[in-house]
């Protein structure tokens, strides 16, 4: 087996990512609170212009408590997708008032447990709408999530805002939402979406910002505009995202001038998940086996699509280093796991020289990484660590056979 020595490209805060995997173990969650302070001020700076803006994370990117506690610290709100979200933000110390619920689906009686819980309800459909207004009339205002009938997005997967997704109320049903306004009296305070993930163009952000101004045209009541999120972020080397000043300047200096013409200033959200999370994680795993076949080299890792499914599923693209061997003569490697599926997490990669036992990390892991890992195979979930202000801290225990038992009832058969 391979000696670990110091890596020397992989920068945590300066710690040194080999003596984590030494004291941790791998596979490995490790996620630098730094860079979630970095991005939750570049996108805060670039909406400056805004006189009421909101941030409300997209919690279920990564909801680690620890994180929850960093986002909070900085000012943000959330943005919850399940009540269970919604009762660990609460739990956490956000207000009702700081916590976004925006369901896609869901029953009637988890909409009726989010009203008891006090937060702020996006509705996604006219048959909900409908429901809600004939229980609650005016005594609880509720926001709606539109479809904007745009297809945005890294691909069709992660695209949400085109006309044939499962998401939001058709823009094109909006006098089916005034019939059921003016039929039961409930009050629209607000309007939401979200486009899509991995949106580069800024171009896109305008025109669908522009779709859901002229929609706000028709509700008097509104207290703010929610354009969802899906900024781009780098992936590969040299890769740019989002412009995030020119987006901000343009989308401020149109929403300054809607509230001048809609009579009141209202809030500005925007609901990054990805954005503000992706960048700070990275995930180690170690190399069990290096098979040289005719056609191919495969590195076959401690870990697979049980803990990082997002390359299988999405097709998504992360960086990989090898950082036990950082300045090898580069070979080209599939980089596999230890699923008994097919289980790929690059194909023909560029890599330096990997040798059994080296440390590999994969970039840009901090978003639906861990939140999206399973017990496939009955292996045990990764630990997580988070690096905040020069110090380690274990943030989430690796599980073990007792978790994997926990909840299975042994019945006499």
């Amino acid at each position: 087996m391979l000696t670990i020595t110091e890596s020397r490209k992989v920068d945590l805060q300066g710690i040194d990512p080999l003596a984590l995997c030494r004291k941790y173990g791998t596979p490995l969650y490790v996620y630098d609170a730094g860079v979630i302070e970095r991005q939750y001020r570049q996108l805060t700076g670039a909406f400056g212009g805004v006189k009421s803006l909101r941030i409300n994370y997209a919690c279920k990117a990564l909801t680690n408590i620890n994180i929850l506690k960093v986002l909070q610290r900085l000012g943000s709100s959330v943005d919850c997708v399940s009540t269970q979200e919604v009762r660990l933000c609460l739990q956490m110390g956000f207000l009702p008032t700081q916590i976004g619920y925006t369901p896609s689906g869901v029953t009637w009686e988890e909409i009726e447990e989010a009203v008891g819980l006090g937060v702020k309800i996006h509705l996604d459909s006219l048959p909900l709408l409908e429901k809600f207004g004939a229980k609650f009339g005016a005594k609880y205002p509720v926001g709606l999530r539109l479809n904007p009938h745009v297809l945005a997005g890294g691909n069709l997967k992660i695209s949400t805002g085109h006309a044939k997704s499962k998401f939001g109320i058709s823009i094109e049903l909006l006098d089916r939402v005034h019939q059921v306004i003016a039929e039961t009296g409930v009050v629209i305070d607000g309007l939401h979406q979200h486009t899509g993930s991995e949106i580069k163009d800024a171009e896109v952000f305008l025109h669908v910002s522009e779709i859901m101004l002229q929609a706000a045209k028709g509700f008097p009541d509104l207290k703010y505009l929610d354009f969802g999120g899906g900024f781009k972020v780098p992936y590969k080397a040299g890769e740019k995202g989002t412009d995030m000043k020119r987006l901000g300047a343009k989308i401020a200096e149109r929403f300054e001038s809607f509230c001048a013409e809609y009579g009141r200033d209202l809030t500005l959200v925007w609901e990054p998940g990805k954005y503000l999370v992706s960048e700070c994680g990275y995930f180690f795993a170690t190399v069990n086996v290096v098979k040289r076949n005719p056609a191919i080299t495969f590195a076959h890792l401690d870990t697979g699509l049980n803990h990082l499914i997002r390359p299988m599923f999405y097709d998504s693209w992360h960086e990989i280093e090898n950082v036990s061997n950082p300045d090898g003569k580069k070979e080209t490697y599939h980089v596999v796991g230890y699923i008994c599926e097919t289980d790929t997490f690059a194909e023909n990669r560029e890599i330096p020289e990997i040798r059994e036992g080296d440390i590999l990390c994969f970039r840009n892991a901090g978003a639906y990484g861990w939140m999206m890992s399973s017990n496939y195979n009955s292996r045990f979930r990764p630990a997580e660590v988070m690096i905040y202000e020069g110090q380690d801290y274990l943030i989430r225990r690796r599980e073990t056979m007792e978790d994997i038992l926990r909840n299975q009832v042994e019945v006499s058969i």
